[in-house]
């Protein structure tokens, strides 16, 4: 079977990338929004240069989709467009290094690992940090190594948009910057890098000049988020995100990647291979290192595997492990197999957070009266309230949660007589805020495998 893609290897892969695009957009119509993503889209009614919880960009290509679609799978369409260029970047960047066989490999393996599809599927700020990140791989390599002026200025663009993105994005200046200051000084001589370094500045100036004006405070949440004042080691934490990369980059990917990356000494006597290598190991080893102080989410290693999945492309064809390398793709597909189908069949298993709140709101819909305004008990729940309510009425939150965008746009004279919508029961916080609190409905539905959840409907009226 691969022998006969290997026949026309660029047709083959752009073939997969147009294929996997077409598939995910349909499937992605069939699931709820995420409130993650429900949040997200808020934003996108609210366009600013910058945000609470990240930078804008999300924003602005959800923006960009409402003109397409405003259902989910519309939402999602910046999705299937980051997952897919990246996908064209990450082939173009293996031909430019390697051959096509590596290529073709190199998507094969990207497509086939469950990240990828994750990726595909919900909406967050990684995907335009993937979009950018695999598109500034290939011509940060291409600057790099051939010194072209515009390879150097598309650099700089792209890295801006990268910060515009994710914070976490800085990762990728300062591997840059490793690789330069330890192969390639002459570069720091050079006037197109300091044009890169312009360019980058002048994209990201907006979202600065937002963080300036609110007192930094996006930048202060991002550096607390997933830190912690303590130092306090927890090795489990280490083990259990150390272990997941296996599941989401797949077992037999993982182990040959990081197994070559300790051991093998040829990624650095090649500046190419220690070009990609560093590219990997910088991301990994930041959050490996965070992840004995604080639970560390798996998809923020996903920039690494944009130049992993090349550079374990390279590996199985250096080696010649074909078995190997099949044995993989196998494995890597039945997991993301049983990972799509669950999505679409056992959400309220795989991801219970997504799972009724749709139905919740459409029962809150039944209980409208004219002249009411909506609240929640938590900011992905107000955003899913003013996505899926008829008109996409404008939501706030009725009680304490914690700080978000909703706090930054708030009124002081917010609260209004209406409808709230809890995860938990709320009507003793509510009765804090209000003199009139009524239970009018509930909805419970499945949680796991054998638990339920139930969501809580409350007229609330006469604010203290």
């Amino acid at each position: 079977m691969l022998e006969l893609l290997y026949k026309n290897p660029k047709r083959n892969a752009y073939i997969f990338i147009i294929t996997l695009a077409f598939f995910s957009a349909v499937y992605n119509a069939f699931l709820p929004l995420h409130g993650d993503e429900a949040y997200y889209w808020m934003w996108s009614h609210h366009i600013q240069t910058g945000y609470y919880d990240h930078p804008p960009f999300i924003a602005y290509m959800i923006y960009v989709t409402n003109f397409i679609s405003e259902s989910e799978w519309g939402v999602r369409l910046v999705n299937v467009f980051s997952m897919s260029i990246a996908a064209l970047y990450v082939f173009k960047l293996a031909c430019e290094i390697f051959d096509e066989k590596v290529a073709l490999n190199t998507v094969l393996i990207f497509f086939s690992i469950i990240l990828v599809h994750a990726g595909f599927i919900i909406t967050t700020p990684d995907s335009p940090l993937i979009l950018f990140s695999s598109i500034a791989l290939y011509y940060s390599y291409k600057a790099i190594f051939y010194g072209r002026t515009i390879d150097y200025a598309l650099t700089g663009i792209l890295l801006g948009l990268m910060m515009l993105s994710k914070y976490t994005a800085i990762l990728f200046v300062f591997t840059l910057l490793i690789f330069i200051i330890l192969k390639r000084r002459d570069v720091l001589l050079k006037a197109n890098f300091y044009l890169a370094i312009l360019l980058a500045t002048i994209v990201v100036f907006p979202m600065i000049w937002w963080n300036y004006q609110n007192d930094w405070i996006s930048f202060a949440f991002q550096l607390g988020h997933g830190s912690t004042e303590t130092f306090e080691i927890y090795p489990h934490l280490f083990f259990e995100f150390f272990g997941g990369q296996f599941g989401i980059f797949s077992p037999v990917f993982a182990g040959v990647l990081f197994y070559f990356l300790a051991k093998d000494k040829l990624y650095y006597k090649n500046d190419k291979l220690f070009f990609l290598a560093l590219s990997t190991v910088v991301i990994l080893l930041f959050f490996f290192y965070k992840s004995f102080f604080t639970r560390m989410e798996l998809n923020y290693t996903a920039p690494a595997y944009i130049s992993g999945a090349i550079l374990t492309a390279y590996i199985f064809e250096h080696y010649k492990l074909v078995k190997t390398f099949k044995v993989g793709l196998i494995i890597a597909i039945v997991l993301t197999i049983i990972g799509r189908f669950g999505f679409l069949f056992y959400l309220e298993v795989l991801q219970d957070r997504m799972y009724g709140n749709r139905e919740a709101v459409q029962l809150l819909q039944t209980h409208v009266k004219e002249g009411d305004s909506f609240y929640a008990d938590h900011l992905t729940m107000a955003a899913y309230l003013k996505y899926y309510l008829k008109g996409h009425p404008d939501t706030d939150l009725a009680v304490a949660s914690r700080f978000s965008q909703y706090d930054m746009w708030r009124q002081n004279d917010f609260l209004k007589d209406g409808l709230v919508l809890t995860r938990d029961p709320e009507i003793n916080r509510l009765n804090t805020r209000y003199n009139n609190v009524e239970l009018i409905d509930t909805l419970t539905v499945k949680k796991g495998i054998n638990k339920t959840k139930t969501l809580f409907i409350y007229r609330v009226s006469n604010v203290k």
